[in-house]
């Protein structure tokens, strides 16, 4: 999914050490069973990101990993109603069932070759090659109009995930300087968060400037 080779294995890196906190956190944590299955599920995440930023995984089959993470969308909302307790609850748990939301779109995204082109090949246009603006159903491109929801929607979600980075980063130092020297596992959740983060923005800005 991202062409160039360095920002490749910077956005892999990220999703890797992400995916070794929250899988660190399922086994050490004993918390209640519904910590366990968020954590669970931001770990099989982050393992998800890192196959998908390599041209391998934009071949693989989507529809299974877009309704897993539509159900795990589901599972963070749900979470909003019962068992957030203040504002910052719900709006981390919102923030979650967005990070999920946004993996359905991807995989969506992939299923509709928005992304790049890893083949390197170009094939010249013959008379049946149907011209911009076709409708999507006859050719099974999307149509001018199409394309430009589509690139708001990464636009989005790039500007969403940069902001969530920086944020998480800011939380990551405050918690080292100021938190409890016990809260171990806090720092690391924020830390995890911010490399998720930074990664999805990453990914998403590769959608949006190798296009």
């Amino acid at each position: 999914m991202i062409n160039d080779l360095l920002l490749r294995w910077v956005a892999t890196g990220l999703f890797v050490l992400s995916a070794a906190v929250w899988g660190f956190a399922v086994v050490t944590q004993h918390r209640a069973w519904t910590s366990v299955i968020s954590n669970g599920l931001h770990f099989v995440m982050a393992i998800a990101m890192a196959v998908m930023v390599w041209p391998l995984g934009a071949h693989l089959p989507t529809t299974g990993p877009a309704l897993f993470f539509l159900v795990a969308t589901a599972w963070f909302v749900t979470m909003i109603v019962v068992s957030a307790r203040t504002m910052a609850q719900r709006a981390v748990c919102g923030y979650h069932a967005l990070m999920m939301l946004a993996m359905v779109w991807m995989y969506a995204d992939t299923k509709h070759h928005h992304f790049p082109n890893h083949s390197g090949s170009h094939h010249p246009a013959s008379p049946d090659t149907p011209m911009p603006g076709m409708d999507v159903a006859a050719t099974g491109t999307p149509t001018s109009e199409s394309h430009e929801w589509v690139s708001a929607f990464n636009w989005f979600w790039f500007v969403g995930f940069a902001v969530a980075a920086i944020f998480w980063a800011y939380r990551f130092t405050r918690e080292r300087r100021y938190g409890a020297a016990s809260d171990w596992h806090g720092r690391t959740g924020s830390g995890a968060q911010g490399m998720t983060a930074a990664g999805m923005a990453i990914t998403f800005g590769a959608i949006l400037f190798q296009n």
